[in-house]
């Protein structure tokens, strides 16, 4: 490693009158206690519900991908797929191998979203973690359990705000926000109750993210579901991350119907097919379902081609 600090007239020393190169072959990295590293992920899908009537459309519900513990602590409860950091790779990467280790997954959409790093957040020791958000097409991938996970199932995902109180303080004002998530899988009902809290002083905003309650849900991920739902739908407003949860092909409507349950509102057609027109494409192709008239299917245009073309 070249000694960035060395130059041959005037070397840059410390107050010791080392060089960099000569405080780095003596520095002890054990002078400081190490914590542990972690990555979590949210992968969220959106998946069709069985329909009574097939002429109608299938419904659509916002999933998320949850791993059931196959030890301790939290053993057979749920949470998010993660694991430890090696010292040897990227947080990137460790979010990639153990995507694909923990759901076999890969080469999906994924993003850094928030570093939680209360003392106490995991009963094993101090954990630092870092959470991610991904997005797929579930008709595409396959997921399977690893082998530290004794299940991975899809759960359909419920969000809620049940109350707001805003607090006027001296020199600026207090929000809190209770919210809470349901997942639903067959027979296992999980939940929890996170507070979200927010204090504006100026120009500052300190906020406070805690588990009031959680029933199945391992760890402090309650609140990681909580943080990633609103972090995607404040995504889906200005990008086209959307389409990561779509199929190649698709028809508009279908599409809008993603956004809103997102958004938990429903879009006026007109006003939303404007809004996404530059970034789809119309194909020669029609949907062929028993029951529905035939629909003109579309794909992503990505940015790129209008570069390349």
């Amino acid at each position: 490693m070249p000694d960035s600090s060395i130059n041959d007239a005037n070397p840059i020393l410390n107050h010791n009158g080392l060089t960099e190169q000569q405080f780095l072959e003596q520095y002890d990295a054990g002078i400081y206690e190490r914590p542990s590293a972690t990555v979590d992920m949210l992968i969220f899908t959106v998946m069709n519900q069985e329909q009574d009537n097939y002429r109608k459309l299938p419904e659509k519900s916002l999933q998320l991908l949850m791993i059931q513990r196959g030890e301790h602590p939290y053993k057979g409860q749920w949470a998010l797929p993660g694991g430890f950091v090696s010292i040897d790779e990227s947080l990137d990467e460790a979010a990639a191998r153990e995507l694909r280790s923990e759901t076999n997954l890969e080469h999906i959409y994924m993003e850094q979203l928030y570093t939680w790093g209360e003392v106490d957040r995991d009963p094993r020791t101090r954990v630092i973690s870092c959470s991610y958000m991904a997005l797929v097409d579930s008709s595409t991938q396959q997921v399977q359990a690893g082998e530290d996970a004794d299940d991975a199932r899809w759960f359909k995902l419920d969000y809620h705000i049940m109350q707001e109180k805003k607090v006027r303080l001296p020199d600026g004002c207090e929000i809190e926000r209770d919210i809470r998530i349901h997942l639903h899988h067959g027979e296992y009902q999980l939940s929890g109750l996170v507070r979200v809290t927010h204090v504006y002083r100026g120009t500052i905003n300190d906020v406070r993210w805690e588990v009031i309650e959680s029933e199945g849900i391992a760890f402090d991920h309650a609140k990681m579901i909580a943080y990633g739902v609103e972090r995607l739908r404040s995504k889906i407003e200005y990008t086209d991350i959307a389409f990561n949860l779509m199929p190649p092909l698709f028809t508009l409507s279908a599409l809008q119907q993603v956004y809103e349950i997102i958004l938990d509102r429903e879009l006026l057609a007109p006003a939303f097919r404007r809004k996404i027109a530059s970034q789809v494409i119309a194909t020669n192709e029609y949907t062929k379902d028993a029951g529905h008239r035939p629909s003109q299917l579309f794909r992503f245009r990505p940015a790129w081609e209008e570069v390349v073309k």
